[in-house]
């Protein structure tokens, strides 16, 4: 199973930028985007509809503002907007897909860099989505939560820990919190699975040279439930191009759930012809 996640920071401007060229090639079974910025009705192009894909949007309220989206090549047994938290949900920040017993669940997680309101909101939402993730799994379900996370888990993930230690996405406040969600209640970071090189990140500012540079951040994630331990086969960053100031993720999984739900479907319309 492959799972590709984007933070696009605007789908139409991602798109104009070759992401649905190449997105062709890459033999997705679910695509995760996030910081779609659009409303549904600016994307009746047939580009932001993939051929062979299922595809689903959850928009913002406010016009060209946050937004996520997932495209299947199962069609879902049930697609899900929002956490059920108006604050949350009016924001388009969290979208899910369910086949069998799998969730697969595109999140936007705030900045909170524009300032302390929007920090308080940030650590709020972090409190929500793990009390939503938990009760996911204890109803048995199985995660892959791909996305922009907006923080960075460790020195590891930022390549100016020291100057950033008190900036939103690297304060102990947030750090904690994932390592938390990873440590003790038994999500599983996908990436820290496998050995990978120094100095892998997903996202860049625009401001200098970072990209060039490498200077950047670890800030999108696909997370998963305890039940994929030993299962993350693959991961990459991919940099050959560049669709965003964010990276795509591109990783593959050892998990059967979309080849048996893809076979149960060819069975029941078989048995119902």
């Amino acid at each position: 199973m492959r799972i590709v996640s984007l933070n696009a920071n605007g789908i139409r401007a991602a798109a104009r930028k070759g992401f649905f060229d190449w997105l062709r090639y890459q033999r997705a079974d679910f695509v995760c985007i996030q910081e779609t910025k659009a409303q549904q009705d600016q994307l009746q192009d047939k580009v932001f509809h993939p051929a062979k894909f299922h595809c689903f949007y959850h928009d913002a309220e406010r016009k060209g503002y946050s937004g996520t989206a997932i495209y299947s090549r199962v069609e879902p047994d049930q697609v899900i907007r929002g956490m059920g938290h108006k604050a949350i949900d009016q924001e388009g920040r969290y979208l899910e897909v369910r086949v069998g017993s799998l969730s697969v669940i595109s999140v936007y997680l705030p900045s909170g860099s524009s300032g302390d309101a929007r920090q308080n909101f940030k650590l709020k939402v972090l409190k929500i989505f793990q009390t939503h993730l938990q009760s996911l799994v204890s109803e048995g379900r199985e995660l892959v939560v791909c996305g922009d996370w907006n923080l960075a888990r460790s020195e590891a993930d930022i390549h100016n820990w020291r100057g950033n230690l008190k900036s939103p996405g690297f304060t102990p406040e947030e750090r904690a919190w994932i390592d938390n969600l990873v440590n003790k209640v038994g999500f599983i970071d996908a990436f820290r699975e496998l050995p990978q090189k120094e100095h892998q990140y997903t996202w860049w500012s625009n401001r200098g040279a970072c990209w060039d540079k490498n200077v950047g951040w670890r800030i999108d994630y696909q997370v998963c439930s305890p039940g994929f331990s030993g299962k993350i086969r693959s991961t990459r960053i991919y940099r050959d191009k560049r669709f965003s100031d964010h990276a795509p993720l591109i990783f593959d999984y050892d998990y059967p759930a979309y080849d048996k739900h893809a076979a149960r479907n060819k069975t029941s319309k078989k048995t119902a012809t």
